[in-house]
């Protein structure tokens, strides 16, 4: 690897450790208080999810119209700014948000950057790098937020912050790179030509469902942890809880290593088969009450999934780089997967409310993965396109 990507990998491992930090600290916030309803962590998901939604028209365009480095360190300014706001008291529903919007600009950057960085033949791989550094900020940053917070929110929120800081400086080794796909004109007509573009190509529509699909589960299940955690295996911290979603993450970065030489981009339609072991895994996951068995089939769904996503995104990247910009690709992307995340995590807030029962929460997502990977699976091309 090149001095380049090290760099993006260190950036992209602070920057998503703060995240995964930053929502556990929350978390503690409200199994430390004995006012905010169950339905509180849902909403917060919900909110975080409005801003890749709301800002789809501006981020694309923004990560194109300026060095992906650059857009990088002022993402990660935004995600330290909703950190201070949190410590500073202001509701967490509002600040969280605010990271929210931070996030948002930072993704398109973060995956546009790649075929900036590296040559075609090594897309995939270079995914899986940064998937893996992904996934190992999920496990050191849900674990370390968690039992910090449960020490100390102040001082997580703290490290929260200076960390988010440490990855926009870390940014700065990277070469400034040319902006790519920028367009001036109306950002709400740009974006839905861009989509027009992009939906054109039936492997694209296939691919942004398959995403949207995948995402959508991960961020249900990550809300659903929370309530069926303590209800099933009677776990009551935050860092029990997050201690728990280290083996979805671990099963995730197994998947991610081992998938670039089970699924080049010319074999995509293998990726099916991941997607219908992830939803055997959620069904598996329902039926435990025991925190090893319960801990196995995280293991495996986080493995099912990192085989399944790693070759979709290089895809996408792949035919937005040749097509309308791959910061513009990435965030179309968003869209659809981070509207499918809020449709989800949206479901559940109102389930929860009503007093939907988690087991069966779980359950109904598995039937609901099977459902859509059987409808895909039955439309895809006998050969890639």
């Amino acid at each position: 690897m090149s001095r380049s990507l090290y760099a993006l990998l260190v950036a992209q491992f602070l920057s998503a450790f703060s995240d995964n930090a930053i929502l556990f600290t929350v978390v503690a916030i409200v199994l430390q208080s004995e006012t905010l309803p169950t339905w509180y962590v849902p909403a917060l998901q919900s909110v975080f999810l409005i801003a890749f939604v709301a800002l789809t028209p501006w981020v694309g365009p923004f990560a194109d119209k300026y060095p992906k480095p650059r857009v990088l360190i002022v993402a990660n300014a935004i995600k330290a700014f909703g950190g201070f706001l949190i410590l500073a008291g202001l509701e967490p529903l509002i600040a969280y948000a605010i990271v929210g919007v931070g996030a948002a600009v930072y993704s398109p950057a973060k995956y546009g950057i790649l075929p900036e960085l590296v040559d075609h033949s090594q897309l995939v791989k270079a995914n899986s790098w940064i998937e893996g550094a992904t996934i190992a900020s999920i496990l050191l940053g849900t674990v370390g937020g968690a039992r910090v917070a449960d020490y100390s929110i102040s001082l997580a929120l703290a490290l929260i912050i200076i960390l988010y800081l440490i990855s926009a400086a870390t940014t700065l080794l990277i070469p400034r790179l040319p902006a790519r796909g920028a367009h001036t004109g109306p950002v709400l007509r740009q974006l839905w030509v861009k989509i027009k573009s992009l939906l054109i190509s039936p492997r694209a529509r296939l691919i942004l469902l398959g995403l949207s699909l995948f995402w959508a589960s991960a961020a249900t299940l990550r809300v659903l942890l929370v309530v069926w955690a303590p209800l099933v295996l009677h776990v009551q911290t935050a860092s029990q809880i997050a201690e728990l979603t280290l083996f979805l993450a671990f099963g995730i970065i197994i998947g991610s290593a081992i998938v670039p030489r089970l699924i080049p981009l010319e074999h995509i339609r293998r990726t099916r088969a991941a997607a219908y072991g992830m939803a055997l895994c959620f069904v598996l996951l329902a039926s435990v009450d025991g925190i090893w068995p319960a801990r196995g089939a995280l293991l495996a769904l986080g493995t099912t999934g990192g085989i399944f996503v790693v070759p979709l995104n290089a895809a996408i990247q792949d035919i937005g780089h040749r097509s309308i910009g791959s910061g513009g690709a990435v965030a179309i992307q968003n869209f659809f997967q981070n509207a499918a995340m809020l449709l989800g995590v949206g479901a559940y807030t109102f389930a929860a409310a009503h007093g939907g029962d988690p087991v069966t929460s779980i359950l109904v997502l598995g039937g609901l993965v099977l459902i859509a990977t059987f409808a895909v699976s039955s439309r895809l091309p006998k050969l890639d396109a």
